[in-house]
């Protein structure tokens, strides 16, 4: 863990009052790192914004390739996004997928005829040799995104998840068995291999302060953990790290975090995450529900910060991700939390 008294951390905890020159960096995956990311966007600190998604959900279907997390935070942060799913776009239909289920294709994976064109461009792209991170900021401009999207690596990194069936693709385990059986391991596939993009090494180290959103911790963060450039440069940063936790109570606000925890034999609750970023952040952020937790928490030399964590409105978002930012421009530095 870095420390939070160091010179360093004095002159970024300046910077930081500056709102015009604050740096934040956002990991993110998933509805929770979208929801915080639209948190960030509506917020004062939206100008120095850069968000790293997650792309180890990535998979072909029907010939084309699929970014689902990548496609959920651009159509969030682009207001397109199909509220009610949580994913895809607004007003989609789906005409493409029916036909194709006419003729007898699977089409167990949902996927809408706008949504199509996005796919359809991606693929055509990166055939033609183009680099993966430059595809998904024109399709971010595209979408009326106006702060830095970024994937972790060029590279293909696949989250797979061994069941009592065998492995799986994410998506295979998330949609297709709607998260059913218990995963007994994940792993994410070429990750030890994967360069990271120079993109998102620069914007952990160039970042005041790092967030880390309420994803998943392993379906959505893990990948982009397992890429070491990207780990050791969060191990080394001389900035203030903060997770805020998406398990309210032992419960996942959506998705199958606490499920798969158990399964993996985690604990399910703010404790558990704290165990498994122990070493990556600095301050951990919970549900006020889950205050009694908060002892055992700074027992792991992580600072606790209690709150309402729940981002049922757009101005939950704003308020939630404001006071998590603000974390590191009200206090002296070493008192966050």
């Amino acid at each position: 863990m870095s420390s939070l008294t160091n010179n360093s951390s004095l002159n970024n905890k300046d910077s930081l009052n500056n709102k015009s020159s604050a740096k934040i960096t956002l990991l993110a995956g998933g509805v929770g790192g979208a929801k915080a990311a639209e948190g960030l966007n509506a917020s004062r600190y939206r100008d120095g914004l850069s968000i790293i998604g997650n792309i180890g959900d990535d998979q072909a279907f029907h010939g084309l390739w699929v970014s689902p997390d990548i496609d959920t935070l651009t159509y969030s942060l682009g207001d397109r996004i199909n509220r009610e799913q949580g994913w895809g776009l607004a007003g989609d239909t789906c005409q493409v997928l029916n036909g194709l289920q006419q003729l007898g294709v699977d089409t167990w994976m949902q996927l809408g005829d706008l949504d199509f064109a996005t796919h359809i461009y991606r693929t055509e792209r990166r055939q033609r040799g183009e680099r993966p991170q430059q595809i998904a900021e024109d399709i971010a401009v595209a979408n009326g995104v106006n702060v830095s999207l970024i994937l972790p690596t060029d590279d293909v990194v696949a989250t797979r998840l061994r069941t009592q069936d065998g492995w799986l693709s994410f998506q295979d385990y998330f949609v297709r068995l709607r998260c059913a059986p218990d995963v007994l391991e994940v792993e994410y596939h070429n990750a030890e291999q994967a360069k990271a993009n120079p993109e998102a090494l620069a914007a952990l180290t160039q970042a005041d302060l790092i967030i880390i959103a309420p994803s998943n911790p392993i379906l959505s963060i893990g990948a982009i953990l397992a890429i070491d450039d990207l780990r050791t440069q969060l191990k080394a940063r001389t900035v203030p790290a903060i997770a805020i936790s998406p398990l309210i109570g032992g419960q996942a606000v959506k998705g199958p975090a606490e499920k798969i925890m158990t399964s993996l034999g985690m604990r399910a609750d703010a404790l558990g995450i704290a165990h498994y970023y122990q070493g990556l952040i600095d301050t951990l952020v919970i549900d006020s529900c889950d205050q009694h937790l908060q002892a055992d928490i700074e027992a792991l030399g992580i600072q606790v910060h209690v709150t309402n964590i729940w981002m049922k409105t757009p101005q939950d978002k704003e308020r939630l991700m404001s006071e998590v930012a603000e974390l590191a421009l009200q206090t002296t530095v070493g008192e966050l939390g």
